[in-house]
């Protein structure tokens, strides 16, 4: 193979090889790189300690420096550099007690997770080392672990996450014993911080195909442990109108979205209410009334559990809470103002995205042109002068103050928001006059 790579980082070789050192690109640069794909990042191994590679550069960054690894500042890049080592015990299911310093590639390689991360090219003459077979594991499209696989997942459980997030990325399949390895350990992910699981849980949301390596998590006994909410929507039946149970409707709908994180973790989360709302009418037909809110509720149990930002905990809560909106073809502009006004015109794009989704994951294969029209209609709404909210009224709390002698107080917001109201039943009403007067009978009434 060819192997292209920038003068910058081949310069930085030429540093560790004059002063007598080996240096290598390893992990997830490499893989990307058999595979045909840019790398993201550029890791290091070399057989200078983190002392020596001190010496040789002017700016480094002790990052990891207990277990050997430090940062070179070189150029406009950065570069993570970390000494062969061997690892002594795992007592944490995290990190080794100790670490040894070696002098051997292929014993340091032979400690790294899956064959697939365990390749390394010299800088020096861009050979190829593969001592793990890791190249014929990426032409089978297999994730293995390297040695025993329950060693492995004991030493560090996230593993039992990144093997899911790395075939769902490469839509590889995990090689049987390390399967059965994951599904030994899944109860260690629990002793993983929230943070981690949820950095390898966005991954996968964000791979091609999420519900492969989704359903991989609940195969393995994964999904149980991190999201037992999402677990227990699994063979909850639904009505005739959907071919699905929750559980893949939710999996399905989560591959035919946009593969942007706030959606994709509303579409995958819409319906998780459904398990709680469950009921039987009179008539033995299978009812979720109210599964939007208590779904939306327990989203963002979910989402706060993991530690997202709370920007992303609000947007995918407000998009779960109204993603059962009529979207009928016969509705008049009056109902549609009240609509975009109700959600917010900022989020309209990303309601109608999860509809879609929603509509998809019913059965692959459906198409639901109302949408579409619903679609034309709010973009009609929309280019017309309306207000949405009392921010586009034609008055401001400061005018009723001023010209209608209305105190700063509770009172005055009530009446910006019948305002509102009165403004979209009919557009017309928006000018300042009218809305002035509107005000002085609403305040002067009560």
């Amino acid at each position: 193979m060819i192997w292209k790579l920038n003068d910058n980082l081949l310069n930085l070789g030429k540093i560790f090889h004059k002063n007598g050192y080996s240096i290598y690109l390893v992990g997830g640069a490499v893989r990307n790189m058999v595979l045909g794909l840019d790398p993201k990042d550029y890791d290091l191994t070399t057989d200078a300690t983190p002392e020596e590679v001190m010496r040789m550069f002017k700016r480094v960054i002790p990052t990891g420096i207990q277990h050997g690894t430090v940062t070179i500042l070189f150029g406009c890049d950065q570069y993570e550099v970390t000494t062969f080592r061997s690892e002594g015990k795992y007592t944490d299911n995290r990190r080794p007690e100790s670490i040894k310093y070696i002098s051997d590639l292929n014993e340091d390689l032979r400690r790294r997770d899956f064959t697939i991360n365990s390749m390394a090219i010299d800088l020096k003459d861009l050979k190829l080392y593969d001592p793990n077979s890791g190249l014929l594991d990426i032409k089978s499209k297999l994730i293995r672990a390297i040695g025993n696989p329950v060693d492995r997942f004991e030493e560090d459980s996230l593993r039992l996450m990144r093997a899911c997030r790395f075939a769902s990325q490469l839509g590889f399949s995990i090689e049987s014993a390390t399967l059965v390895g994951i599904s030994n350990k899944a109860s260690n992910i629990v002793n993983i911080s929230y943070e981690r699981i949820r950095d390898e849980f966005s991954k996968i949301l964000l791979s091609q195909k999420p519900s492969y390596g989704l359903d991989l998590l609940r195969k393995t006994g994964i999904l149980k442990e991190i999201l037992p909410e999402l677990f227990n929507c699994y063979g909850i039946k639904q009505n005739e109108y959907h071919r699905w149970d929750v559980y893949h409707h939710c999996l399905y709908s989560c591959d035919a979205s946009k593969n942007i994180l706030e959606i994709r973790l509303a579409v995958l989360f819409h319906d998780i209410g459904k398990v709680d709302s469950q009921k039987l009418n009179s008539k033995g037909r299978i009812t979720f009334y109210n599964h939007e809110l208590i779904g939306a509720d327990i989203a963002k149990n979910i989402l706060t559990r993991l530690k997202y930002p709370n920007h992303v905990i609000n947007k995918v809560n407000h998009l779960i809470k109204h993603h059962m909106f009529n979207y009928s073809s016969d509705l008049s502009d009056q109902a549609i103002r009240r609509f975009i006004s109700r959600v917010g015109i900022q989020n309209i794009d990303d309601l109608l995205e999860l509809k879609r989704a929603d509509i998809k994951g019913f059965d692959t294969d459906s198409i639901d042109n109302n949408i579409n029209k619903f679609v034309n209609h709010i973009n009609k709404v929309k280019t017309k002068d309306a207000a949405f909210t009392v921010g586009d009224l034609n008055i401001t709390g400061n005018d009723l103050y001023e010209f209608a002698n209305i105190p700063k107080n509770k009172d005055m917001g009530k009446i910006l928001k019948e305002l509102l109201d009165v403004v979209l039943d009919d557009p017309s009403q928006n000018y300042i006059d009218n809305l002035l007067k509107l005000a002085k009978e609403m305040y002067f009434k009560k």
